[in-house]
């Protein structure tokens, strides 16, 4: 069902390294239906302070599973991201099953049936309220004119539509303190 894409930074995988990562995060692999066919992308990074760095994206045709953590002993990092995917995929089979239990997308992955040690999700329906709706012209702009408003907005993103294509694009502000630009279709 998972098929796995191992890489390592400064770091080389061996075998008992993917070994681990493999039987690890292939525990994730019991909230999914059997055809369900995907490859997870691991990566490995280990910096120059002993700290090691891991990322796990799950790309499947209607959901991303995506978790990084960074954390001295890998071993401890690999734990982590399987208890950060295991909550994303219990939030999302939460919020699809409370939708609609006929509905195709992205429930179709999930199975039918939680595994005995699954915690019972609580997830309350206020948490999807809706509480703030806000309305705005989006201007167009370039990359650059974008970034330096939501700067001084202060906020993380900030969508604006492209001068040159007329597309909506969102630029924003990543942990590492450079920028991201995301473009639609």
């Amino acid at each position: 069902m998972l098929n796995f894409n191992i890489r390592g930074e400064n770091l080389e995988v061996t075998p008992a390294i993917r070994d681990y990562v493999e039987g690890k995060i292939e525990k994730v692999g019991r909230y999914f239906n059997e055809e369900i066919q995907a490859t997870a992308n691991v990566n490995l990074k280990v910096y120059n302070d002993k700290q090691t760095k891991v990322e796990v994206t799950i790309p499947m045709k209607n959901l991303t599973l995506r978790a990084e953590e960074r954390h001295t002993d890998m071993y401890a990092a690999i734990d982590l991201i399987v208890d950060k995917l295991e909550r994303q995929i219990r939030k999302y089979k939460t919020k699809v099953n409370r939708k609609s239990r006929e509905r195709e997308g992205v429930g179709a992955y999930f199975a039918a049936i939680d595994p005995p040690d699954a915690p019972v999700s609580s997830l309350e329906e206020d948490e999807y309220n809706i509480v703030r709706t806000k309305q705005f012209d989006l201007k167009p702009m370039d990359q650059e004119e974008a970034v330096l408003q939501m700067n001084m907005l202060g906020h993380n993103f900030f969508i604006f539509t492209d001068a040159d294509s007329m597309g909506t694009h969102i630029v924003y502000k990543r942990r590492d303190g450079k920028y991201g630009l995301i473009e639609t279709n």
